[in-house]
């Protein structure tokens, strides 16, 4: 496949190879969430935002598997560097009981593992004085880690804060500080003492005039459910504060700046330990390696994942457990081909400055979004390559996601109204122009449609 001549080709989705793919997965697997009925075929032709299904259709994938692939399908600005490298098995180790090691010493390794992946998280969270990792499986795990090391810190602590609209994993620990969809959290059992506030999306909103009712008389919610300013919790008492810089499964919400400086001036002031979830935002999605680096705010720990094939607690050295058996994950430590994915994915970030072109191609593709969207389009948002095009109702929404499948594109919703887009961080001018075209289309069949019926 050439990536600079591919172009989408497909018929409905799914075509009867994929229905008998999906019906033989589904005949075994547990009950769960899957966005599309589209299946891979990883032995034949992908590169960058272009894969091939078992079909043969092939598709444009603007979603990145929610950012887990940030540089889409063979790319070989990692794939080059993989063949370097003699694989061995097991692959996966226990890490908390071996270490990894790939050479005489760490300066002369073969290949980079997760003692480089952790020492080059450092480096890049190093603007926040963070200086030790966790590693663990997945995002989930790094925000149970998060919670952990944030309660023994602080002793007496019995409370955390999370935001309306929030969405931090389906462990029962990160369920019951998700705050998005119902589906997600009923019926399950929560930890006590979580205080929710709302999330005050970037709509114009400042003290003076907010409809999100987070600022309120004058005041921020945050600040007014703290003892002595008039409300009910001891700011001594709240082990972390946590949100998403920016909201994910809760529909792209990007906050206002009112809000931000007003989280950065609360746990600032109360000295209230601050958990960023960057398990979506992060890793150069936005054009900045981390979401919070576009706003006030400073963090505490950084949880983070999919786009480093690992779970990952970033943070300091003063706020981890002294005691060595308080965190503990069977695979965290030695996931080794992860590791090297991780480390390998931050070094392709560095390497082709995929920071600005992330920040280049999310201009260009919210400039063609905006000049050619009907009425029915509500907003286009976005930082870098993490973009939201919102509609009129949830209906429309499922249209589009569903029409754009049909001319070979994948996109996702989020929220109740909204399509994520998140093409690979190395996109071209090229992709992105096809890849909105191709949307717009969609869009403008689905009005079509309606206007006809």
């Amino acid at each position: 496949m050439d990536r600079d001549t591919a172009e989408p080709d497909a018929d409905s989705l799914p075509g009867p190879n994929a229905q008998r793919w999906v019906d033989f997965h589904q005949s075994h697997s547990a009950p769960s969430e899957y966005s599309h009925e589209f299946v891979w075929d990883v032995t034949r032709e992908a590169d960058g935002p272009f894969v091939t299904d078992v079909d043969g259709n092939v598709l444009l994938d603007f979603t990145c598997h929610i950012g887990a692939a940030p540089l889409g399908y063979n790319n070989e600005k990692i794939l080059s560097k993989l063949r370097e490298f003699d694989l061995v098995e097991p692959m996966k180790i226990a890490g908390q009981d071996l270490y990894f090691g790939a050479g005489p010493t760490p300066d002369e390794a073969d290949f980079p593992g997760s003692s480089h992946l952790m020492e080059r998280l450092t480096d890049v969270s190093g603007q926040y004085g963070m200086d030790t990792v966790f590693l663990s499986n997945s995002g989930a795990e790094a925000m149970e880690n998060a919670m952990k090391i944030t309660h023994d810190h602080r002793g007496a602590a019995k409370y955390g804060v999370a935001f309306d609209g929030s969405f931090h994993g389906r462990t029962l620990g990160t369920l019951s500080l998700t705050k998005s969809k119902d589906v997600y959290t009923r019926r399950y059992p929560e930890i006590s003492g979580v205080e929710t506030v709302p999330f005050c999306a970037d709509r114009g909103c400042d003290a003076a005039s907010c409809d999100c009712g987070f600022f309120a008389g004058g005041g921020s919610r945050l600040r007014g459910m703290l003892a002595p300013e008039g409300g009910h919790v001891d700011p001594a008492e709240i082990a972390f504060l946590t949100l998403e810089p920016i909201q994910g499964v809760g529909g792209y919400r990007f906050p206002s700046e009112a809000f931000m400086d007003e989280v950065a001036a609360v746990t600032d002031e109360y000295d209230i330990p601050l958990v960023v979830d960057e398990i979506q935002s992060g890793v150069g999605r936005t054009g900045e390696i981390w979401a919070s680096d576009h706003y006030a705010i400073e963090p505490d720990v950084i949880a983070a994942a999919k786009a480093l094939r690992v779970g990952a607690t970033i943070s300091r050295s003063e706020l981890f457990p002294s005691e060595k058996n308080r965190l503990g994950s069977t695979f965290g430590g030695g996931d080794l081909l992860g590791s090297m994915m991780g480390a390998l994915t931050l070094e392709a970030i560095d390497e082709h400055d995929l920071l600005a072109n992330a920040t280049r191609r999310g201009r260009q593709a919210k400039e063609l979004l905006r000049d050619d969207a009907p009425d029915t389009v509500v907003d286009v948002r976005g930082k870098g390559l993490m973009l939201a095009v919102e509609f009129d109702s949830p209906e429309r929404r499922s249209a589009v996601v569903e029409t754009a499948i049909d001319r070979g594109l994948l996109t996702l919703g989020c929220g109740k109204k909204t399509i994520r887009l998140l093409p690979p961080l190395d996109a071209t001018e090229r992709e992105i122009a096809l890849g909105t075209g191709i949307f717009l289309d969609a869009v403008d069949a689905v009005s079509a449609s309606a206007a006809a019926n």
